[in-house]
């Protein structure tokens, strides 16, 4: 079956389902790498994907936002001159009661008795301030972080904000 939107799964009511050990078929995240480029770099300044709204967001998702960023930054700014690091997990599993929607399936299912669904993926639950990607930048590439970020953002269901902070104390504050 296809993946719904994201907007069945985006906001939640109700305590994370995570406990992997009693849930049986839970698929893997599609998250390969957390960290990318160069971690022992030199930098000055940090950007941050900040949330504004609580949410959650699917590990495809992440995923998206992650290559999206971390192509730009290759290809601009080149392997070794930045630091991408994915700061959430996603722990919450998905679950979907699924509904045959073809004529007669209302002799084949049982509607809304025991509606409980079948595990289908995996999201990251995120509140307002919660740091979901950080990029580590020189100073002459502050603009480019920025618009990696942008692009990151645009792949993801909730608002986000760009936030940077100085790493070496004397730099100016953008």
């Amino acid at each position: 079956m296809p993946l719904r939107p994201a907007r069945c799964y985006t906001h939640f009511s109700g305590p994370p389902y995570t406990r992997r050990e009693y849930i049986p078929g839970v698929p893997q995240p599609k998250i390969v790498k957390f960290e990318m480029g160069n971690v022992h770099g030199d930098y000055d300044y940090r950007a941050e994907l900040v949330m504004i709204e609580a949410g959650q967001i699917r590990h495809n998702a992440l995923e998206a936002a992650r290559v999206m960023a971390n192509k730009y930054l290759s290809s601009t700014v080149g392997d070794q001159n930045y630091f991408l690091k994915i700061r959430v997990y996603p722990h919450h599993v998905l679950r979907e009661n699924k509904m045959m929607a073809f004529a007669g399936a209302d002799r084949l299912q049982d509607g809304m008795r025991q509606a409980f669904g079948k595990p289908i993926g995996t999201a990251a639950r995120v509140y307002p301030g919660t740091i979901v990607m950080e990029v580590r930048v020189r100073k002459e590439h502050v603009e480019h972080a920025k618009e990696a970020l942008r692009r990151a953002a645009s792949k993801l269901p909730l608002p986000a904000r760009i936030v940077f902070k100085p790493l070496k104390p004397g730099l100016k504050p953008i």
